[in-house]
């Protein structure tokens, strides 16, 4: 009787483990499979903005003061937070109205939805803990190329985020400076996307990944910058007027030259459009 008592307590235990390790298997597997919602208000533009919070421990920088290099706290940091980063500034811009703020998770730390004050277009933008910023890069990827598709819930309307934006930005230190991400990212909707790309030298290191992904680069850079939200806000004021990509890069470089206290040729040097 005692060994077939051992043996019944030891095929019970070999039978819960293996039941934990499908189950946290597939709730890592859940957990991890890309979103394809589709199906949303088409009635409302989107503009969805990325943002990987500054974060001098976790990411290749110049290191800024503590506070406002602290990826771990949006309210302080220096691209979402301080007065030139993305929440602060379109909260104080006339041209939106904000509408509501979200905590997500220690990852996504924060979400902000605007509504442009005249025009059908919301604007989403999504404050990544600085230590994710490989991560932020890639839900941004996904996005341009439509692998990724979300909607968001605003005033009982399905709204379209991420590949079912019609821009897509990225607003950060370019991680790809640092990292490598073997990913494909191949479009199959056959549907164009609008992107902007803030971050240093972003024209040379995201265009390996993004050549597949059947994007309109509206802007990117071509050597070091600060991309505070200046550039972007009044690169989405052409946007919606529908502007030319050139008309759009003069605005943005505009903004720059007038904060950075660069000339203005400096900034259109940095600020390019298309391939």
């Amino acid at each position: 009787m005692k060994p077939l008592l051992i043996l019944l307590l030891f095929s019970l235990t070999l039978f819960s483990c293996q039941a934990q390790t499908i189950e946290k298997t597939n709730a890592t597997n859940t957990g991890s499979l890309p979103k394809n919602i589709t199906q949303f208000d088409t009635a409302y533009k989107t503009i969805h903005i990325f943002v990987a919070l500054c974060d001098n421990k976790y990411q290749g920088i110049v290191p800024v003061p503590t506070k406002i290099g602290n990826g771990q706290d949006a309210f302080n940091n220096l691209y979402w937070g301080c007065g030139f980063g993305v929440r602060t500034y379109f909260k104080n811009s006339t041209e939106w109205k904000f509408i509501k703020t979200q905590k997500i998770d220690s990852l996504l730390l924060e979400r902000i939805v605007f509504k442009h004050t005249t025009k059908n277009y919301y604007l989403i933008a999504d404050a990544y803990n600085g230590k994710y910023i490989k991560h932020c890069t890639e839900e941004f990827l996904r996005s341009s190329s439509g692998l990724l598709k979300d909607t968001i819930h605003v005033n009982n309307k399905a709204i379209g985020i991420a590949g079912n934006a019609k821009l897509v930005v990225y607003i950060g230190h370019d991680g790809l400076m640092d990292f490598n991400i073997t990913q494909t990212f191949q479009n199959t909707d056959n549907k164009k996307r609008d992107v902007i790309i803030l971050a240093c030298y972003s024209k040379r290191y995201f265009t390996p990944h993004l050549k597949a992904a059947n994007v309109n680069p509206l802007l990117w850079t071509t050597g070091l910058m600060c991309p505070e939200a200046y550039t972007i806000h009044d690169a989405i004021t052409g946007y919606i007027l529908e502007e030319t990509n050139e008309a759009i890069r003069t605005r943005a470089a505009l903004a720059y030259s007038k904060y950075q206290k660069c000339s203005v040729q400096a900034a259109r040097n940095l600020l390019v459009t298309d391939w």
